[in-house]
């Protein structure tokens, strides 16, 4: 039986797609230093690629005396207006995959635990139709690091996880795409990926084009196949 050929590459957005967890921290310390308490750089990084609901209670802990609901829609607004005064930061060859994704004919989706009026900001501002699908952090069933996001965005664009690459920036992103069994790119930026489970690493998308993307799944999926 041969390994199955790729049919999807599914994107992280915050930290793979765009460089906007500068955006969220910036949101947080404000927010936690105006209920008296402290937000330090590590408690921020603590936050990368985790579920907001998850982040929300952590605030909560930190002193913030709101409701889950409301530091979500708190933090989705300050990040909002920095995307509107500041644009969207691209990481460094992302957009350049993309277009040699969908010029290749491979579906692509986007994948993220911020909210769906945010992602589809972000989206909104790309100059070409670059998704298929959008699953957002309020559409999820369960957040990332479940792999409820990956099985649902699977599931939309009608192919099974062993037709997917999914490219990814954070520990709990990456362990959600592997555990739903699709094949995993880590491009780390401000967070190891060490230990995380990615079944290979790039430094950087720049330079990066659909015939890598599909040769990396080529490799991981013989691999498995012939383990």
């Amino acid at each position: 039986m041969n390994a199955p050929a790729l049919a999807a590459v599914l994107w992280d957005m915050d930290g793979t797609l765009v460089d906007t967890e500068p955006y969220w921290m910036a949101a947080e310390t404000p927010l936690v230093e105006s209920f008296g308490g402290t937000w330090s750089h590590e408690q921020a990084l603590g936050l990368v690629g985790l579920g907001l609901e998850d982040s929300a209670r952590i605030f909560q802990e930190a002193g913030v005396r709101m409701g889950v609901r409301e530091i979500i829609d708190h933090l989705t607004d300050d990040v909002m207006g920095q995307l509107a005064d500041k644009g969207v930061p691209f990481r460094p060859g992302a957009q350049e995959l993309l277009r040699s994704l969908r010029a290749a004919g491979i579906k692509t989706g986007l994948v993220t635990m911020s909210m769906r009026r945010m992602a589809q900001t972000v989206v909104d501002l790309i100059d070409f139709e670059a998704f298929d699908v959008v699953i957002a952090g309020d559409d999820a069933t369960r957040p990332k690091p479940f792999p409820d996001p990956y099985l649902q965005a699977c599931e939309a664009l009608g192919v099974t996880p062993d037709q997917v690459v999914a490219i990814e920036d954070s520990p709990n992103g990456l362990r959600s795409a592997v555990a739903s069994g699709a094949s995993v790119i880590g491009v780390p930026l401000m967070v190891s990926v060490a230990g995380a489970g990615a079944h290979a690493v790039w430094p950087t998308l720049e330079g990066r084009q659909a015939h890598d993307i599909a040769a990396f799944h080529a490799a991981h999926r013989t691999e498995e196949h012939d383990r």
